[in-house]
């Protein structure tokens, strides 16, 4: 080994520089274990010495290193997570017991007592992140045990029909609120959103006599709607020609009454000039109704014809040879 290497060697082992690595590891390790960067869609929890300490946002964040604090990371309260129940398919990230219970889980007993298969979904945020990291161990199972639960509860109190048809949007409803009390609970940070039923079928037997029945209600609904339908139609119709009838009948009242009304006020007014010169009255009134009668046959061109056979009662203004005569 030559001089000029080992003088190299003894420098670099010198008390000064090996504290001066130290320091620099020290320093390193400082830095890379308190800083550290929580992404967007997550959020980070910091226990110190084994205890929760805060919950962090998104950003470049610190902690003190060297494992007095500890961060968990966690989905934010804005992403949405989904758990799928009944499918017969497996997934990755469930235990092999819990892949067995997936195939039987869907079927189920109703409140008339028949079986049938319901798949649905729960989609949920983590609304606490110190309830779900710390108060439950177990928190998929939790959920799923839960969820299935309450489904087969409500599922339970109703018949088959009823939910494959009009309680299907109840049933919903009443899981999520049934779901999130049973979560608050158990303090498991969790709100749950959306319960949406999937497939709800009767088991391969009797599938075909359901899809029967179904089919005749459907039917029974399209001749509702279309027996609605006609209704609407010709009920304004048949509405506004008993209206119109109404209208012209009250229309030919009133003029039948003004009519009566006005015969009335003239018999008054000639009732009252009568009272006055009776003969001159009768006179004037006899005169009118021969005019009246001669204009009736002018307008439909015949002669008319006056008969008394005493010849007492009326003037012989015209005899049968068309000559006019007067008395």
């Amino acid at each position: 080994m030559s001089n000029s290497t080992k003088k190299v060697m003894q420098t670099a082992l010198k008390p000064s520089s090996i504290i001066a690595l130290l320091i620099a590891a020290i320093v390193a390790g400082t830095f890379f274990s308190s800083m550290f960067v929580v992404d967007q869609a997550e959020q980070a929890v910091i226990t110190r010495f084994g205890r929760y300490y805060k919950t962090l946002g998104p950003g470049l964040q610190v902690k003190l290193p060297f494992g007095i604090d500890k961060k968990y990371i966690v989905p934010g309260n804005k992403v949405v997570q989904t758990e799928q129940f009944g499918f017969k398919t497996t997934r990755s990230d469930v235990s092999s017991q819990y892949q067995n219970n997936i195939t039987t889980e869907s079927t189920m007993l109703t409140g008339d007592l028949n079986i049938v298969d319901v798949e649905w979904i729960i989609q949920y945020r983590i609304v606490d992140p110190r309830q779900w990291l710390f108060s439950v161990q177990d928190k998929e199972r939790t959920i799923r045990d839960i969820s299935r639960s309450v489904i087969n509860e409500l599922v339970g109190d109703r018949a088959i029909l009823n939910i494959m048809g009009s309680e299907r949007a109840n049933i919903e409803n009443l899981a999520i609120s049934m779901m999130n009390d049973q979560f608050k609970k158990l303090e498991l940070g969790i709100n749950v959103s959306t319960v949406k039923l999937q497939n709800i079928v009767p088991p391969a037997g009797v599938q075909d006599a359901f899809e029967d029945v179904n089919k005749a209600i459907q039917d029974m609904n399209r001749f509702i709607n279309e027996g609605k339908e006609s209704y609407n139609s010709e009920i304004p119709k048949t509405q506004g020609q008993a209206d119109q009838q109404i209208q012209i009948s009250q229309g030919y009242a009133a003029e039948r009454i003004n009519k009566a009304k006005g015969d009335v006020a003239r018999f008054n007014s000639v009732y009252s000039e009568y009272k006055k010169a009776p003969d001159i009255t009768k006179e004037r009134l006899y005169l009118e109704a021969m005019e009246e009668i001669f204009q009736a046959y002018e307008t439909n061109n015949r002669t008319p014809a006056l008969i008394d056979g005493t010849m007492k009662n009326v003037l012989p203004f015209k005899d049968l040879n068309g000559t006019s005569k007067s008395n």
